[in-house]
């Protein structure tokens, strides 16, 4: 007589998985193995705990994926919810079918070391995702709850994260040489965008998404301003200013100019994306790596020496680190900096006085030369040893 056969398992690259329903509750993962036969045997020791589950009252036992799925559904209008699905995806390869009880620093450990070691990602992206591995199981253990009553998980382990301070890429302010450099290699588009950003000192985002329906004209002082909403959602729609204010863009002699030249090519947005209108997505593209490539060569080309690491390297946000050091350069008081870079600092931007927003574009002025005239920024160097 024919053995008969258990249902419920597929076979998906090479890979037996289990569909199957059971009382009403569905039971769906993978058994981890290409051989039938051991398929078999773990499909029936799953039904075995689900029925001691039922009938005894013996806690199931959940794996990551179900944390994270929950955690994804219940903070689906979090601000950075796409990141952090983009994480679980990332994660999903390496823990998405481990107990809760299992996960710690040694289940972790290949998820490190394919990011560090294969995809080249620095430390504090890392910890990104171990962050947001913390939070999901601090929700099983003090907030989620079985149909008993019983958390989901009843200790969270300590999960080390890894050091930053030695590996964190340091901000590079741009010297005037080294701006003029950059500024010559990048595209007409991307060279007006980053003019006007290292001006002002917005984000990427701000910059790339700007609307001329932000902009306020202020009568008193011959001048205009673009005050971009809390709710202005970044590269995400809902991504929002990043301390959720609004945000006063005030523009200096050379913002100004940038400004003025995009007025009539766009109704909607001023740095319109080539014919096709719309928002830019982001500044740096290939694009901007290249055109730092060709930056460092000829710096290296005139200095006869190699160009410093950072600006070889350099960023799009480094342009809104190098408008804060050349107003600290400058004199600016710390105030007028905080207001100037958009950073929070207890007042409300848009009850700024024409007096007040006088004063804001004068100390944005002290930065707004193209070339040496500018103030002094000197980059200290470490000797290489």
């Amino acid at each position: 007589m024919a053995r008969k056969t258990i249902t419920g398992l597929s076979q998906r690259n090479g890979v037996w998985h289990i569909d199957k329903r059971v009382n009403g509750e569905r039971i769906y993962e993978s058994t981890g193995t290409g051989d039938r036969a051991e398929a078999e045997k773990y499909l029936i020791h799953r039904l075995e705990r689900l029925r001691q589950e039922k009938v005894y009252g013996v806690r199931r036992v959940r794996i990551w994926r179900e944390a994270a799925t929950r955690y994804l559904l219940e903070n689906k209008d979090q601000p950075s919810i796409d990141m952090t699905a983009r994480v679980f995806r990332q994660l999903d390869d390496y823990i998405g079918e481990v107990p809760l009880t299992h996960i710690d620093d040694e289940t972790l450990e290949p998820f490190i070391r394919q990011r560090l070691d294969v995809d080249g990602v620095s430390h504090r992206t890392v910890n990104i995702a171990l962050e947001r591995v913390i939070r999901a199981l601090n929700l099983c253990a003090r907030k989620w709850r079985d149909e008993d009553k019983r958390p989901w998980l009843d200790t969270v382990p300590l999960i080390a994260k890894l050091d930053e301070r030695t590996n964190g890429r340091k901000p590079y302010p741009l010297s005037w040489e080294e701006q003029s450099l950059l500024f010559a290699e990048l595209p007409d588009h991307l060279r007006r965008m980053a003019l006007y950003k290292v001006n002002v000192g917005c984000r990427e985002q701000e910059v790339c998404k700007l609307r001329w329906d932000w902009e306020i004209k202020v009568p008193e002082i011959g001048a205009s301003v673009f005050l971009i909403p809390a709710e202005f959602g970044g590269r995400g729609a809902k991504s929002g200013v990043k301390n959720r204010d609004e945000r006063l863009v005030i523009l200096n002699d050379v913002a100004s100019r940038v400004i003025e030249g995009q007025r009539g090519i766009d109704p909607v947005h001023v740095f319109p994306y080539g014919r096709t209108g719309g928002p830019m997505r982001r500044m740096y593209t290939p694009a901007w790596e290249e055109a730092r490539k060709r930056a460092a060569a000829k710096w290296e080309a005139t200095h006869k020496t190699a160009a410093h690491p950072g600006f070889a390297s350099v960023r799009v946000h480094d342009l809104k680190h190098t408008f804060g050091r050349r107003l600290r350069a400058a004199g600016v008081s710390l105030e007028d900096r905080k207001a100037l870079l958009g950073h929070k600092n207890g007042s409300v931007t848009s009850h700024y006085s024409g007096a007040e927003l006088g004063q804001l574009i004068d100390a944005a002025n002290k930065v707004s030369v193209t070339d040496s005239r500018g103030p002094v920024l000197t980059i200290l160097r470490r000797a290489k040893g």
